[in-house]
């Protein structure tokens, strides 16, 4: 489901509450029949949120960035599959580097790398697409497109055109 809206009208807002961030004002949130609140731990084992801002460490690698960003996930990632993650998302031969050093957008791919490491059931991403060129643009489309295909779920704001093949988007228009 793709959220709309222009800036200030409350995507990100609407976001962070899905994620047990903010609490709604009025209602509530259930995940299998469940209310968020009193799911806790299950609803956040099957839930990974990335916000528009990356949430890594400049000083650390990015390969350094996976796997203690997974560690907090309570995943364990060893180098090896960390370093093919990284790899698929058009960082090989950046791995090592401190992320200070890394352009914008491929700062966003270590970010977005962490999804490649979870089995969470629900995306929940804020502008995934911030920074990306086309072809992470594309890769992006392709990620979304395979975790849809193992019945996972995806929620995101994007002012860019996301078109994920064979899936018809859900659109809820926030004006």
């Amino acid at each position: 489901m793709q959220v709309e809206g222009e800036n200030g009208s409350g995507k990100t807002s609407l976001l962070r509450t899905l994620c047990g961030l903010m609490m709604p004002a009025d209602g509530k949130i259930f995940w299998r029949g469940e209310d968020i609140k009193e799911a806790d731990e299950e609803y956040y084992s099957e839930m990974i949120y990335l916000g528009h801002l990356n949430a890594i460490k400049d000083e650390l690698s990015a390969l350094e960035n996976l796997c203690i960003s997974a560690g907090v996930d309570g995943l364990e990632v060893d180098e090896r599959q960390a370093l093919q993650v990284l790899r698929r998302l058009g960082l090989k031969g950046r791995e090592a580097l401190p992320v200070k050093v890394l352009s914008q957008g491929q700062r966003r791919r270590v970010a977005l790398s962490r999804l490649l490491v979870s089995d969470a059931a629900l995306w929940i991403l804020d502008e995934p697409l911030a920074a990306l060129d086309v072809r992470a643009v594309d890769l992006m489309q392709e990620l979304i497109a395979e975790h849809l295909e193992k019945n996972g779920m995806v929620i995101f704001t994007t002012h860019q055109p996301l078109l994920v093949p064979g899936v018809e988007l859900r659109r809820l228009s926030l004006s």
